[in-house]
């Protein structure tokens, strides 16, 4: 068998440098306009300043604008630095080998190539350019989160959330813990709001506070 461990390694390197000068996704540029006095502003340019984020124009961030499943799979995939270095593959995967509406050549590929083989669980009919709803992202962050950080299975008190009943049920225990982990927080109603869009603002602060969390909990 022929390995292709090393090439897949250098793919994966050159995927987080192109997705921090390219247009498309979250990466490093300049200064962001329209982020005003928003809540949470110091945490969206701290990601921008290392390379995480960027705006969907040289100066324009668009934190209200609803994040894209291309975008969002990118964030995380490059947000927690997700590769295929540790794999050994016969031949290199390509996008299409698991998802029906990624294109090989498409910008995002690398990252769902990549979230994939990190057991990061997405579907295989997932659309690119669909919005994701909080829970959706949410589901997919921790899960990525949880593989970079090799976190273990933690027992916790499940929070009372006001609108539970809303929640996906196959989600629940994703959104749990990113509370826990203090990814999440709930709104003064103690609601969570799992089918609303999210913004582009909110899932990086969502990968902020992930980030932070595994910072702090370092493996010793």
């Amino acid at each position: 068998m022929i390995s292709t461990k090393h090439v897949l390694a250098a793919l994966a390197i050159s995927s987080l440098i192109t997705a921090s000068t390219g247009a498309s996704g979250f990466a490093a540029g300049s200064q962001f306009t329209d982020l005003g006095s928003m809540k949470d502003k110091d945490k969206i340019e701290s990601l921008h300043e290392r390379g995480f984020v960027q705006g969907l124009t040289a100066s324009e961030f668009k934190p209200e604008q609803a994040l894209t499943a291309a975008e969002g799979v990118q964030l995380i995939s490059g947000g927690f630095q997700l590769s295929l270095a540790a794999i050994d593959f016969v031949k290199a995967p390509e996008a299409s080998d698991h998802f029906a509406k990624v294109p090989d050549n498409a910008w995002y590929a690398q990252a769902f190539i990549n979230a994939f083989y990190n057991h990061v669980d997405l579907p295989s009919d997932l659309d690119p350019k669909a919005p994701l709803t909080k829970e959706q992202f949410t589901f997919y962050l921790i899960q990525g989160m949880e593989q970079a950080g090799g976190l273990p299975m933690i027992n916790i008190k499940p929070a009372a959330i006001s609108d539970e009943d809303q929640l996906t049920p196959s989600y629940q225990g994703a959104v749990q813990r990113s509370l826990t982990y203090k990814v999440n927080t709930l709104n003064a109603d103690e609601a969570f709001h799992p089918k609303d869009k999210i913004t582009r603002a909110e899932a990086a602060v969502m990968l902020y506070n992930a980030l932070e969390y595994l910072q702090e909990h370092k493996a010793k």
